[in-house]
């Protein structure tokens, strides 16, 4: 069974090193990492390349994650698949193939909560009701991680599941660093401006 998360495991890291952003924007003559808050991330990406590059970026990343837990959960079960959920992110966040810089994990993490439909999508539509309102992405990105810990630590079984949520959670905070910072200083970004 160990040989099976390992694979799991390898899987979806390399799954996850696929930067959907960096593809796009050298298509488009762009480079993510060298232009706006130089993140290869869906938010960056809407930012540097505009709607149209956002949305990809973010369906791309988002589909990588999906398959990478689906494959998990073929092959090893629901520990398969938390196994993958939780490496598919690792890899987009330290991509093997791009130097291992990366975005911050969000699209990915929206996908792997598609092992809980029914707390995955609360947690989302708060997160886009955040957006909605204070139109930061950051704050909205760290609202869904926290809801969806919050609502899995109650209903599923502390371990794994409510550990491996929360251990989503502390990877989007640690990558959310700098928003944190810049949220505290009255600097962050909103939808619509350019990376400061």
């Amino acid at each position: 069974m160990i040989l099976k998360y390992i694979l799991c495991a390898v899987i979806a890291y390399l799954l996850g090193s696929i930067s959907t952003g960096i593809l796009v924007s050298r298509k488009a003559g762009h480079n993510l990492r060298e232009e706006g808050s130089h993140n290869t991330g869906a938010s960056n990406a809407l930012r540097v390349l505009g709607i149209k590059g956002g949305a990809i970026t973010f369906l791309g990343d988002f589909l990588k994650a999906f398959i990478a837990v689906m494959v998990g959960k073929w092959i090893g079960g629901l520990n398969g698949g938390l196994i993958a959920g939780l490496f598919v992110v690792l890899g987009h966040n330290w991509p093997v193939f791009f130097s291992f810089q990366g975005g911050k994990g969000i699209a990915c993490s929206a996908a792997v909560m598609t092992l809980f439909p029914i707390p995955g999508v609360i947690a989302a539509a708060l997160c886009l009701l955040v957006i909605f309102i204070w139109r930061y992405i950051s704050v909205g990105s760290l609202t869904m991680l926290t809801v969806f810990f919050l609502i899995l630590a109650f209903t599923q079984p502390f371990w794994p599941v409510a550990v491996w949520a929360f251990a989503l959670l502390l990877l989007g905070i640690y990558r959310h660093r700098a928003n944190l910072q810049r949220l505290k200083n009255g600097t962050e970004n909103k939808i619509g401006q350019k990376a400061k």
